[in-house]
């Protein structure tokens, strides 16, 4: 279709509009994408560009000239353009292992869940919302953008990851509270904030290490919602889980029991029946959500991707 478009289109404008509202955009150029993609994209916009014999556009190979003279990095950067129209901007590993951890790049679960939240805001609005392994946080920043959350802790166990969150958190607009390195509240947002009635949330990152958090540090947080994405994909992790989410359930004293909500990618159905299994064994209830309308702004994640809801 585009080259037919590029066909009709002789004068390459249409070339030049998607140079701008891509590689060229604002945004990009502010947190550009991985060296290696945008080569990939110029090259193919080239190509189309070629097949139509139309004239040469300067514009197009002194972009790609500029990118084939950058240092390749072993981080980059992804945008993301929420229903809302608000971006989401990371900073992310360009490996999906680094630094002994697959916790530096963001996984389609949490796509998912964070599309899910969007569309379930009422779930999330006024509640201190946890969530459970939040990598470098793209679910927490957009439910945090979109949901109005009281509190969103943010929660994660290795360094590296902490580390990068907490620069992502700050990357979206949000700026660590003076004197502490824990609490995280947002910045004022201006005009446009006030005319959305915009709430800031207050913002939280801990460190949680399932292991070996004890049942009050549970109890101190008094989450309303516990979420947690891509979390599910070992044995060992499964149990590690199940009983951290028991040690909630006797930790809560008088309160109400929190909705939880685990988003997974099943790669190997054995490891996510082994977690229906055990689930039961523990005496958690569970029901799969229904699945989300398809109308956000996902295209390119995988369709096997569920959300179980746990009764603790």
């Amino acid at each position: 279709a585009l080259e037919q478009n590029l066909r009709a289109s002789p004068d390459s404008s249409l070339l030049v509009d998607i140079l701008h509202k891509t590689i060229l955009h604002p945004l990009s150029v502010k947190y550009p994408p991985s060296t290696k993609y945008r080569r990939c994209f110029l090259t193919e916009l080239i190509k189309k560009h070629e097949s139509t014999a139309a004239e040469p556009l300067d514009e197009l190979y002194d972009t790609l000239a500029d990118i084939l003279n950058e240092e390749e990095s072993t981080r980059c950067y992804k945008n993301y353009l929420l229903p809302t129209g608000e971006p989401v901007t990371l900073s992310e590993s360009v490996a999906i292992i680094s630094g002994g951890t697959t916790g530096l790049v963001t996984w389609d679960a949490a796509l998912h869940l964070a599309e899910w939240a969007i569309e379930n805001s009422a779930v999330f609005s006024n509640r201190t919302v946890l969530e459970l392994g939040s990598g470098i946080g793209f679910t927490g920043i957009a439910i945090c953008k979109t949901c109005k959350p009281k509190t969103y802790i943010f929660s994660d166990y290795h360094h590296c990851v902490l580390k990068q969150l907490t620069e992502n958190i700050c990357l979206n607009g949000f700026v660590l509270e003076p004197g502490t390195t824990q609490h995280i509240q947002t910045e004022s947002q201006g005009q446009e904030a006030e005319a959305m009635n915009y709430q800031n949330p207050k913002l939280i990152v801990a460190e949680l290490d399932w292991g070996s958090v004890t049942e009050k540090q549970l109890l101190d947080l008094q989450p309303d919602v516990i979420i947690a994405a891509d979390v599910v994909y070992d044995p060992e992790i499964i149990l590690v889980l199940i009983g951290m989410l028991q040690k909630l359930s006797t930790s809560r004293a008088d309160r109400k029991p929190p909705e939880v909500y685990i988003a997974f990618t099943i790669r190997n159905p054995d490891t996510y029946h082994l977690f229906q299994a055990e689930l039961g064994r523990s005496g958690i209830r569970w029901q799969i959500t229904p699945a989300h309308s398809n109308t956000g702004f996902l295209c390119d994640v995988q369709p096997n991707v569920a959300i179980l809801q746990l009764f603790i």
